[in-house]
């Protein structure tokens, strides 16, 4: 049996006394590297497993689109073959209905009214052609029916590539829990540093924090011989595994999907083997770029984040926020477990609980998967429990202007170009997004080049032309060197906040009609540019363009 913790202020004191802060498992190094080799191939396995799902879920969504064609042309057959058997059927009810004489108009003609034959003649026709247009419309009608069983078994062939396809992504969510339910403790631990990417100082500390206090709680756990049971085992507190006992909250009442165990002469609280995976995945995205609609595993926004750290514990949780929050398992912040859905801002900022009022979530604020308290929250999910029978009612609005992702509000005027608490030049390359070749951009504004380059090409038949971007200190030095009077001193350029471009093919002359585009459309796009470097400014540079209004 597997257990796990919850770092919460009733469990915290528990594991402070277990392992002193700072302390890491013991072992020798070449069990280290043993774990370190376990956690990097179960990472790989995870991370094919969800491509995997992902994969599956695209062609479900065009196996779906199929389906609901074909039930469209089978509901359009039915509609034919009543039409045509409400004709056939009215025809035949006429032709019953009629008299011999109107059946058969032969059967008026008279010898002793020779003047009556032409009428009789023409009935007669008349009633022939009835008769052909009967027989046609029974022909359509058999037609249709033929028409409505081809439909009806497309449908029954869309209906079972549906089914199939469903089949396989549920395979690969069972998959996915088996190897969540498999993985060691102590891989667990080591899966939680294996791709974190550096922070600012202060970010760096968070986050170091919250990895090392997760690590220290599952190296309790490893030393005791605890390890975490499936959530399918955890779902009802009267029928817990052997050695647990049902978790209560401050008013004594059962807490649904975790429980409490024994570690030494302690308490601990328990969660499922899949909280693990899913937190430890987490934790180990610290650092890497928030990217608007990111679901990883370079770059990730706040649903993205959580939709795939608990994808990789093998659930299907949408990657938007606001989905979420409305297919989840609500439970009350007061019942706050590690691993729940912690949702701010009428739920379009999530982050994943960590314990001591922290959640590691994507910022669009910070710019980048970071460690940072719980602000605001207004609401919680947790995913191991049983979705909604109805869809969880709208969160209260949040903060009034703020975006997606916790974004600030847009600025009235020009804003300071420091992000990320990076000094100017020294923003590391993994907080960064590429736009091509050798250049990179802070992640939204490689967002908005790499959309001004496709309208680029699209208006010239060519790609936009680049010689500059992030230029780090050592660069922007060189350059001040090299060209004293166009470089900025050293530590000030935009180009050292990954902010600014340099271009070229055209756009760097002034009068030319690529420069005229990008003065009438680069603004769609967030580039401007700053008033000393437009023509007739302090120091014209037609080819330099920034991200925003910046100082």
């Amino acid at each position: 049996m597997r257990l796990s913790l919850m770092a919460l202020g009733l469990v915290l004191p528990v594991v402070a006394g277990l392992m002193a802060p700072g302390t890491q498992p013991t072992g020798t190094a070449a069990e280290s590297t043993d774990t370190a080799g376990l956690a990097l191939a179960a990472h790989t396995r995870l991370l094919d497993g969800a491509a995997r799902y992902r994969s599956l879920q695209q062609d479900l969504a065009a196996r779906r689109t199929e389906l609901s064609a074909a039930r469209e042309a089978e509901q359009a057959a039915q509609q034919q073959v009543a039409a045509a058997r409400a004709v056939v059927g009215a025809g035949a009810a006429a032709l019953y209905r009629a008299r011999a004489e109107a059946r058969t108009p032969l059967l008026r003609l008279d010898v002793q009214a020779p003047s009556s034959t032409p009428d009789v003649l023409r009935l007669t026709a008349l009633a022939d052609r009835a008769g052909r247009d009967l027989e046609v419309s029974v022909v359509q009608a058999d037609r249709a029916a033929v028409e409505l069983e081809l439909a009806t078994r497309r449908v029954a062939v869309a209906e079972a590539a549906v089914a199939t396809v469903e089949e396989q992504a549920a395979a690969v969510l069972d998959e996915l829990r088996t190897e969540a339910g498999g993985l060691r403790t102590d891989v667990a631990a080591q899966l939680a540093a294996l791709t974190t990417g550096p922070a600012a100082a202060a970010q760096q500390e968070a986050n170091q924090q919250a990895r090392r206090r997760w690590q220290e709680y599952l190296g309790v756990l490893a030393a005791a011989g605890i390890e975490s049971p499936p959530a399918s085992a955890l779902a009802d507190p009267a029928a817990l595994p052997a050695g647990l006992s049902p978790a209560l909250d401050g008013a004594g009442q059962p807490v649904p999907g975790v429980a409490w165990a024994v570690a030494g002469n302690r308490p601990v609280t328990v969660l499922p083997a899949e909280t693990v995976v899913a937190v430890s995945s987490a934790l180990a995205q610290v650092g890497k770029p928030y990217v608007p609609g990111g679901v990883g595993p370079d770059a990730y926004d706040c649903g993205g984040l959580a939709g795939t750290s608990w994808l990789l514990a093998g659930y299907a949780v949408p990657t938007a926020s606001g989905d979420q929050w409305t297919t989840g398992a609500a439970v009350p912040l007061s019942q706050l477990e590690i691993g729940d859905l912690v949702f701010a801002d009428g739920g379009t900022d999530v982050g994943i609980y960590v314990g001591e009022g922290q959640v590691v979530a994507a910022s669009a604020a910070g710019y980048q998967v970071g460690v940072r308290p719980v602000a605001d929250g207004t609401g919680a999910v947790r995913v191991t429990l049983p979705a909604p029978a109805q869809p969880n009612p709208a969160l209260p609005a949040g903060t009034a202007g703020r975006g997606p992702c916790g974004a600030p509000p847009p600025p009235v005027g020009p804003v300071s170009p420091a992000w990320g608490g990076w000094s100017n030049g020294r923003i590391p390359s993994t907080a960064l997004c590429s736009i091509g070749r050798s250049h990179a951009l802070r992640c939204d504004a490689a967002a908005g080049y790499t959309a001004l380059a496709d309208a680029f090409t699209a208006a010239f038949g060519k790609p936009l032309c680049i010689t500059d971007s992030y230029r780090p200190l050592a660069a922007q030095v060189t350059a001040f060197r090299t060209k004293p009077a166009l470089a900025a001193v050293p530590g000030t350029s935009n180009h050292g906040w990954a902010l600014a471009v340099d271009l070229c093919g055209g756009v760097n002359v002034a009068g030319t009609v690529q420069s005229a585009w990008m003065a009438a459309n680069a603004g769609r796009f967030g580039f401007v540019q700053p008033d000393w470097a437009r023509p007739g400014g302090e120091k014209p540079e037609p080819w330099h363009w920034e991200f925003g209004l910046l100082t």
